[in-house]
């Protein structure tokens, strides 16, 4: 598979916009993929944001193996951030992270409480790399169709400040990619999941990619999605993508097939899964 390389020239803009604007916020909403934790992290953050106090959410949850995610809560945590599950899209754990921010701003709280300060709205900045559902988070927080929200990457170019009741003031951005994955593992995940233009990509490398994680992950989902015996999972993921065109009445247009899978697997057909295993990371969180 090719090196998987994509940084728009808004991206290098909104990097500079998001320095800028930091100091104009209390903390920062840092949304990933629940299905891959730290590879849809930008590395460039910590960089950018140094010690600005931060909430790491975990979108799109209900794709995501449930007890990865807790796995993941715990390692944040432990890295001294606060993390929180949610699902966007349907609204779940949404109403949490205005406690959740609190909870990581309590000392500016109680400092601004001992000044005499009169309490504000929070005011935080919600990023995240392209895809991951910030436009769709903003509009659940916000209660109405606010921000512009698309299924593919790249929708929300500009910057803006929406209203979120009376505790909470969200700054939007766009997505930030960084410009090159040195890990290709990282642009695999991606790609599987969307956060890149399918245009970029080839579709069968996706496709096969995918096949392979799940026959080793979660043996069985493959067979019992397209009809195969389990024995077929035991393939090669080539000879499998062959099969399952072959099976869904595809002839030989393993271009169709691969869409197909990679549609399947990005909408959840084939069970919920996480790509960044938390095993593999080998950190301890007891």
């Amino acid at each position: 598979m090719t090196t998987i390389q994509w940084f728009p020239g808004h991206m290098a803009k909104a990097k500079r916009e998001v320095s800028e604007k930091l100091k104009f916020v209390d903390i920062v909403f840092e949304l990933v993929d629940a299905r891959l934790p730290l590879s849809s992290r930008n590395p460039m953050l910590d960089q950018i944001l140094q010690q600005k106090p931060r909430l790491v959410l975990l979108n799109k949850a209900d794709l995501a193996d449930p007890l990865q995610t807790k796995q993941w809560q715990k390692y944040f945590e432990n890295q001294g951030f606060l993390a929180l599950a949610i699902n966007a899209q349907d609204n779940q754990g949404v109403k949490n992270i205005v406690g959740k921010a609190k909870q990581a701003l309590r000392e500016k709280i109680e400092r601004d409480k001992a000044r005499g300060l009169k309490p504000r709205a929070i005011r935080a900045m919600v990023i995240g790399i392209p895809n991951v559902g910030k436009s769709t988070l903003m509009n659940r927080l916000v209660g109405k169709k606010i921000a512009q929200t698309g299924n593919k990457p790249g929708v929300t170019k500009g910057q803006q400040w929406l209203r979120s009741g009376s505790e909470l003031e969200l700054l939007d951005t766009p997505g930030i990619l960084w410009p090159k994955f040195e890990d290709p593992e990282i642009g695999k995940k991606l790609a599987l999941t969307g956060a890149i233009k399918d245009q970029l990509l080839h579709l069968d490398d996706i496709a096969l990619y995918g096949l392979d994680f799940f026959a080793r992950y979660y043996p069985g989902k493959i067979a019992e999605r397209y009809g195969l015996e389990k024995s077929e999972e035991e393939q090669l993921a080539a000879d499998l993508l062959m099969s399952i065109t072959a099976k869904k009445g595809f002839r030989d247009n393993y271009e169709r097939g691969s869409e197909m899978i990679i549609f399947d697997i990005r909408h959840g057909k084939l069970g919920r899964f996480t790509l960044d295993r938390y095993e593999e990371l080998g950190a301890n969180v007891e």
